[in-house]
């Protein structure tokens, strides 16, 4: 099979050229090109406050600093004794009565609790359970930096 270079079809083409047809659709390329070149020009040229976001800021500077709540700290020795602000408590009752009346105010004090390294647990979890059975919300295990190994 060899390739005829010379041959012709009966209307005198070349015989693949006769094939082709024309393509009758409309190139629609240089038109979308022309229409993004169109929109990057309109976004462009709208002015800058349009695109700014309108917003309702409240007026007057930060609410001012309110003093720090009071706070009660609570010591429980390595001998199991209970002091209130230094104040050596005699028994659970009289502990319970000065929770309650911290409960009373109209904004309780934090609870500090501080406990010595050998204070026994019991101890420690009783004034804490107690002050929470008593409406006061605000209980923190204090100076627990002691216990940290360096």
């Amino acid at each position: 099979m060899a390739i005829d270079f010379d041959a012709q079809t009966e209307n005198g083409e070349h015989p693949e050229l006769a094939e082709v047809e024309a393509a009758s659709g409309i190139n629609i390329t240089p038109l979308i090109d022309v229409l993004l070149v169109l929109l990057v020009m309109l976004i462009i040229t709208i002015p800058v406050h349009f695109h700014a976001v309108s917003m309702e800021l409240p007026n007057g500077g930060p609410a001012p600093d309110s003093a720090p709540p009071p706070a009660v700290r609570i010591e429980v020795s390595a001998t199991q004794q209970v002091l209130w602000n230094g104040e050596l408590l005699t028994s659970r009752r009289e502990l319970e009565a000065r929770l309650r009346g911290a409960a009373q105010i109209p904004s309780p004090p934090e609870i500090h609790i501080h406990a010595a390294a050998t204070s026994k647990y019991d101890t420690v979890a009783a004034v804490m359970s107690a002050a929470q059975r008593l409406g006061l919300p605000k209980i923190g295990v204090v100076g627990l930096d002691e216990y940290t190994v360096p």
